[in-house]
């Protein structure tokens, strides 16, 4: 079961598409952090869903929140990936221990050797302050990215 909102994020450190290691730790009292889990790289679904973030990267820009895919694919999978599609923003491989960070957010799936598509935007604060998943096969529109956005903007205006 998917970690529900108000509640404090997971810790981690995994590795970027460059080999950097990156930690959630990193951004507390910095800036907020949009935790997007996704199959796997190359596919036609995923392709699509970080184009389109891709092509709406100001948005996050914006409101001053860090976008960061995550997947069980390996490092030197998602740096290929990302030059040949042109991504401008940090990529994590949760290769080994397999899935082990989809697994503390509870979107490992298990038969399926994988993450569903699911999305954490993350306070300064570290707590879970929007989220949502969607259905197998289902792309996540940047209609639900604003939405998510402009909620933890409005918590952290409180």
């Amino acid at each position: 079961m998917a970690l529900e909102n108000d509640t404090h994020a997971p810790d981690f450190d995994l590795p970027n598409q460059f080999g950097e290691h990156v930690r959630l730790s990193d951004f507390r009292g910095v800036r907020p952090v949009a935790l997007v889990f996704f199959p796997l790289a190359f596919s036609s679904t995923c392709t699509g869903e970080l184009c389109a973030l891709q092509e709406n990267l100001n948005l996050f820009r914006e409101h001053g929140v860090e976008l960061i895919g995550i997947s069980v694919d390996s490092k030197a999978a998602l740096r290929a990936w990302a030059e040949e599609k042109g991504y401008d923003f940090t990529l994590l491989a949760d290769f080994w221990p397999h899935g082990a960070v989809a697994k503390e957010y509870g979107v490992f799936l298990p038969e399926k050797g994988f993450a569903n598509r699911a999305t954490f935007v993350i306070d300064t604060k570290g707590v879970i302050r929007a989220s949502f998943i969607t259905a197998p096969g289902e792309a996540r529109s940047i209609e639900e990215y604003r939405e998510a956005l402009e909620t933890v903007l409005e918590g952290s205006a409180a």
